[in-house]
């Protein structure tokens, strides 16, 4: 699995930030500070809410002044929204980048390819994860962009695990395809929000036990089952 790093937006993946209530930002040194207000946010929202990230705290973390932060962003809001923003796009990219090393590799290794890779993601973005969540009690939206990754996620995985439950039955095992990435994403969003133990996001032991799972609702509908 990849190392679990901390949030990282580079100016190719912010795309000059051409996201609603961000300003564009012309210059390197611009484009430098705004990038740095990003990542710190991304990064003290592991450890505190959106309601307890003051705009003041985030600018002296960085050296800017809250007048920079206003000329960039419309408001706190906006800056959140492009945080999820940018989270959904390296989620969108990774799920892109996920594939078999070979057309033969075991359904085994497969779930582990998927999972690993989605935990990775989950990990790199865990403060804005979990704020989106919070903050989703009293705006429905705001967890829309997620919801719409966990659909595309089940889409891009499908045709990889498909072909390894074996022929026939297509419908049924895609049914259980998604079923079983309910499963591991409500496991996941779970431990994000509320981190009930005994595995959180940060185990090795997480992604093994949730590859699993996966594999065994996979093996179950297709008949199949590991070798001891």
């Amino acid at each position: 699995m990849q190392a679990r790093t901390r949030p990282s937006f580079d100016e190719s993946g912010s795309r000059d930030f051409d996201l609603p209530g961000v300003a564009p930002s012309r210059q390197k040194r611009s484009r430098e500070t705004t990038l740095a207000l990003l990542r710190a946010g991304a990064d003290m929202l592991r450890t505190r809410s959106l309601a307890e990230l003051s705009i003041e705290a985030l600018c002296a973390e960085v050296g800017a002044t809250v007048g920079a932060f206003y000329s960039r962003f419309e408001s706190k809001e906006a800056y959140f929204n492009a945080l999820m923003a940018l989270a959904a796009r390296d989620g969108e990219q990774r799920l892109g980048e996920i594939k078999p090393p070979s057309p033969d590799t075991g359904l085994d290794k497969l779930c582990h390819i998927v999972v690993g890779g989605i935990i990775v993601w989950m990990y790199r973005h865990e403060g804005v994860l979990r704020a989106a969540l919070q903050h989703d009690d009293t705006r429905r939206d705001k967890w829309t962009p997620f919801k719409a990754l966990a659909k595309t996620t089940t889409e891009r995985a499908t045709p990889l695990l498909l072909p390894a439950m074996g022929k026939g039955r297509a419908a049924a095992k895609t049914r259980t395809i998604a079923f079983g990435f309910q499963v591991v994403l409500g496991t996941l969003v779970n431990a994000i929000l509320n981190d009930p133990g005994p595995l959180s996001l940060r185990s090795k032991e997480m992604e093994t036990r949730l590859a699993g799972c996966l594999l065994l609702l996979l093996e179950a509908e297709s008949g199949q089952s590991t070798p001891k």
